[in-house]
């Protein structure tokens, strides 16, 4: 059996509020929505026969290195996404993973910080001629004022924040009033600095990689609205992410890309694999792209380490391909452990 095939010990790294239940019984499905990653990959790795332990880490480091030193996992599966409430702690984490000299899956330290800044990421792109929106940022503490090349209209977002934190409907403004009324609204309740980006309408799409240094990309897989309201955009807000309800009323799901030509196919995986590699990713990452009606590509963003629920779009894309969810768990597991040796 292949060393990397054998059954490990797995220290799972999550929010203590997402700790999930040992099974499913009594709870509602909103409920269960709330940790329902963490749920699959636990389950699934116990199926699989791996020894796992989930770890609830939100405050301190102590309770890590602990499980480290006392238990010996063969490897930390880290599902965190931030750290003393701060997102942009996520990479502080890994980095102490590194330090324990303990193998993880996911991106390194280097790639989160690269890729978590959306505009330092674009300009690292736009510099090798990636395609991106024009943006402008938008600091705390100082006045709101449009750069001329900024045209509208333009989506508000957070610097920093990944998942749609702070974008709805009225993220998406055609004003100089309605500009600032948005990015004093991320300053205040987002709490970080604020990015205006030219409104890119089109279709919404997402690409899947797995890989270190030889990369597997993913089919493309699309944001789909079949029910929008009239006044609405069809764009990926928190509720359209995250509302179950609100994603049945409006028909919100995501699917198999159709219509997109094979040289178009060639165009979006060399772009994708050339952003990773750009950004210095590695373990898995998602490529999030608007795709307009004449056919140009806007890279969006990029998001290490994507929600991996089994019902989600990384983990379908994988399916597509014949990788199934077990498949995928033990490939990432796999490559965390190669990158350690």
């Amino acid at each position: 059996m292949d060393s990397l095939m054998r059954k490990l010990r797995v220290l799972v790294l999550m929010h203590p509020e997402v700790v999930p239940p040992d099974d499913l019984k009594g709870f509602s499905q909103k409920e269960m929505n709330e940790w329902k990653t963490e749920y699959d990959i636990v389950s699934t790795l116990r199926a699989m026969g791996h020894e796992v332990t989930p770890l609830g880490v939100q405050h301190e480091l102590l309770p890590i290195r602990e499980s480290v030193e006392n238990w010996k996992p063969h490897i930390v599966f880290n599902l965190l996404e931030e750290f003393q409430g701060e997102a942009v702690y996520d990479q502080h984490v890994v980095g102490y993973l590194e330090l324990l000299k303990v193998p993880y899956t996911g991106c390194n330290p280097r790639g989160l910080v690269l890729s978590r800044g959306k505009a330092l990421a674009k300009k690292m792109l736009a510099y090798h001629r990636i395609r991106v929106p024009g943006f402008a940022v938008f600091p705390r503490g100082r006045r709101v004022r449009k750069p001329r090349r900024l045209t509208f209209p333009v989506i508000v977002k957070s610097l920093m924040e990944h998942s749609s934190l702070g974008i709805s409907q009225a993220s998406v403004v055609d004003s100089e009033e309605k500009l600032a009324e948005r990015v004093s609204f991320i300053h205040k309740n987002i709490c970080t600095d604020a990015i205006a980006e030219e409104y890119i309408d089109g279709r919404e799409l997402y690409v899947g990689i797995l890989g270190n240094q030889r990369l597997q990309v993913f089919p493309t897989w699309e944001l789909v609205f079949k029910k929008k309201a009239e006044s609405s955009l069809p764009i990926a807000t928190a509720r359209a992410k995250h509302n179950l309800d609100y994603q049945k009323l409006r028909g919100i799901n995501h699917r198999f890309a159709t219509g997109i030509s094979e040289e178009l196919k060639k165009h979006i995986a060399h772009n994708s694999k050339r952003i990773y590699r750009t950004l210095e990713l590695d373990g898995y990452a998602r490529v999030d792209y608007r795709l307009t009606a004449d056919g140009k590509l806007f890279f969006l963003e990029v998001n290490a380490n994507p929600d991996l629920a089994e019902d989600e779009e990384f983990s379908s894309a994988a399916a597509h391909i014949d990788i199934p969810f077990e498949d995928l768990l033990q490939k990432i597991l796999n490559l965390g452990i190669r990158r350690s040796n």
